[in-house]
């Protein structure tokens, strides 16, 4: 009788304990699954627009930006250029295959390199940035550059945006570029190589993913910079206006 009842206890505390353990190793497995870093991709047109000068110059322009990975760690593509449509050539070119991962709660470092084809002989950079936001929601993407000549350099990109509406956003730009060496061969003086400020009117049609905006932007050339563009028969400022769309998928 004392066998019976003990299989009969171990019977029931198999029943018990069984289906216990499964439900147990599922909320492991839910949680090791719930912990792992999500994988995301995404592309993002910042700039996708149409430029007219003051001097009638015509150009296309973009600034795209590709993502892969997690929070943790992401591999971005970044491409930016300026295409002449009258004279059907490139004015610039730069492509850079960085890494970034999260160095505080709103910072970004990241390290690759870059290719350039400029007017002149092409350059390749290694790169190193920060990238984030600053204090009263700037949008900051600083960079230190080293060329395979040796010549360094640092650009500097901020971005400033107004809700004006749940829809009418204007946005405030500035890219600046300084040379701590001078590379003549590409028209690069020592000291603020440039800048472009940019104001720019969008209405927000496919939440954030299409805008089109309208705006002015203004370039300008500093320094040895200024000197070697004029040496070249080229201008040393310019206003555009501009129309376009931030595109995002």
């Amino acid at each position: 009788m004392s066998r019976i009842r003990l299989l009969g206890a171990v019977s029931l505390l198999v029943s018990i304990g069984f289906p216990t353990a499964l439900a147990a190793q599922e909320m492991i497995s839910d949680t090791t699954a719930r912990k792992q870093p999500l994988t995301t991709w995404g592309v993002q047109l910042e700039e996708f627009e149409y430029r007219y000068s003051d001097d009638d110059e015509e150009l296309g322009v973009w600034d795209a930006d590709s993502f892969y990975g997690t929070d943790e760690l992401k591999l971005r593509w970044i491409s930016k250029g300026e295409y002449s449509l009258e004279e059907r050539a490139y004015e610039s070119l730069e492509n850079q295959l960085v890494g970034q991962v999260p160095i505080s709660k709103f910072f970004d470092a990241k390290a690759g390199v870059r290719f350039d084809t400029p007017e002149g002989p092409d350059r390749t950079y290694a790169v190193l940035g920060v990238v984030g936001l600053a204090p009263q929601w700037f949008e900051i993407d600083a960079n230190l550059y080293m060329s395979d000549e040796g010549d360094t350099s640092a650009d500097l990109d901020a971005e400033y945006e107004w809700l004006l509406t749940n829809y009418w956003i204007l946005y405030a730009t500035l890219d600046a570029t300084v040379a701590f060496s001078e590379d003549r061969e590409i028209g690069v003086g020592k000291g603020l190589v440039s800048t472009e400020t940019g104001l720019r009117l969008s209405y927000d049609l496919i939440d954030r993913t299409f805008s089109p905006y309208v705006g002015v932007v203004h370039e300008r050339k500093y320094g040895d910079t200024a000197d070697f563009a004029k040496a070249g028969g080229g201008g040393t400022e310019d206003w555009f206006a501009v129309i376009g769309a931030r595109l995002a998928f």
